[in-house]
């Protein structure tokens, strides 16, 4: 599955908790694709000495604070970028924004 900008994705939530570049507050959150980074080896395989082939591709996703953190106090329009990796990702198209 790729994803382009513009595309509503959701972050997994999954157990074990894999690599620390999908924190764990931003998993089960949704956000959009602001761009794609490119195609880089799997830094979870490459923690363990593999290859980290095939490469996976890195997409940087955007979220509204308030989506992050309900309870977030700041204004509304605030929003926090991070680079996520694609096997973490679901689309997210369907779901009520």
């Amino acid at each position: 599955m790729s994803f382009s900008p513009g595309d509503r994705v959701r972050v997994k939530s999954t157990y074990p908790p894999g690599h620390r570049r999908t924190p764990w507050y931003i998993r089960g959150k949704a956000g959009v694709i602001e761009r794609v980074c490119g195609a880089f080896p799997n830094p979870e395989e490459l923690a363990y000495g593999f290859s980290g082939e095939p490469k996976r591709l890195l997409y940087r996703v955007r979220f509204s604070m308030g989506e992050v953190w309900p309870d977030y106090q700041g204004a509304g329009h605030d929003l926090i970028e991070i680079e996520i990796y694609e096997h973490w990702l679901d689309s997210a198209r369907g779901e009520i924004q």
